[in-house]
């Protein structure tokens, strides 16, 4: 299950019985006092069911089968697009305008906030090729969030999590191979193509991650809806700063 953050993790209880299923997301997961228990039935193609809210609010919640996004021909290649035009935050939006720790421009550069915003275009992509470059200072964390649902993640976390959450990798899912050094305080680059799910990732020149399948979303989604286009997104809700530049897009025609 990936949850509203963090990443893909087993359950530890699903049960189907009389048509019905149940299952179980640990309070510790979800950080709140009692465990979130899903309940639901098949209704045609989809699922539905209730849960409910740390505050015990009744929720609704539907379930489809996640679309494959196979292409039935290689892409053919647009013209690349800058994505930041080094002065202002035109083409770009917060998720929340009113956070007080905001982005900033320092020498034709963007700087996360930590702990503020998010950073979204205005633009959505289905596939394309993306150059971005960044510098991650140290013990700080942020991510490339590709349609907004897949995150490739950039950190130097004081305490780092396993191979999939750590530079490079596609966040809970796709480890980098092999996995990069870190480099806090250095400029890097990533080269990233996206087709349908499948993902290449190169990282200074090198090739980390080649046609990988994505197989969901992952933690920090802004939806699940894979099948439609969706916005390039910087992640500024974790901590330290991260500064990027360059970023430019090639859409697929």
């Amino acid at each position: 299950m990936v949850s509203r953050w963090g990443h893909a993790r087993p359950l530890p209880k699903i049960e189907l019985s009389n048509g019905r299923i149940t299952f179980v997301s640990p309070k510790e997961e979800e950080d709140r006092k009692d465990d979130m228990v899903f309940e639901g039935k098949l209704s045609g193609r989809t699922l539905t069911g209730t849960t409910t809210g740390p505050d015990g609010t009744p929720w609704q919640w539907t379930g489809e089968t996640a679309p494959s996004l196979k292409r039935a021909r290689a892409p053919k290649w647009g013209k690349a697009t800058q994505l930041f035009n080094g002065r202002d935050l035109s083409g770009w939006s917060l998720s929340d305008p009113a956070s007080t720790a905001t982005w900033k421009i320092e020498n034709g550069t963007l700087v996360s906030p930590g702990h503020g915003a998010e950073l979204i275009t205005n633009a959505k992509f289905e596939d394309f090729k993306l150059h971005i470059e960044f510098n991650c200072a140290p013990g700080s964390n942020s991510g490339v969030y590709l349609r907004g649902r897949y995150e490739l993640q950039i950190e130097d976390d004081p305490e780092p999590e396993g191979p999939t959450m750590r530079t490079g990798g596609v966040y809970g899912f796709l480890a980098p191979s092999p996995e990069p050094p870190r480099k806090p305080g250095e400029w890097q680059t990533y080269d990233i193509t996206l087709v349908g799910r499948v993902v290449t990732v190169v990282q200074n020149g090198q090739t980390i991650i080649d046609k990988q399948e994505i197989p969901g979303i992952t933690g920090g989604a802004l939806d699940s809806h894979e099948a439609l286009p969706g916005p390039i997104y910087l992640q500024g809700t974790e901590a330290g700063h991260v500064a990027f530049r360059n970023i430019a897009i090639t859409p697929a025609e």
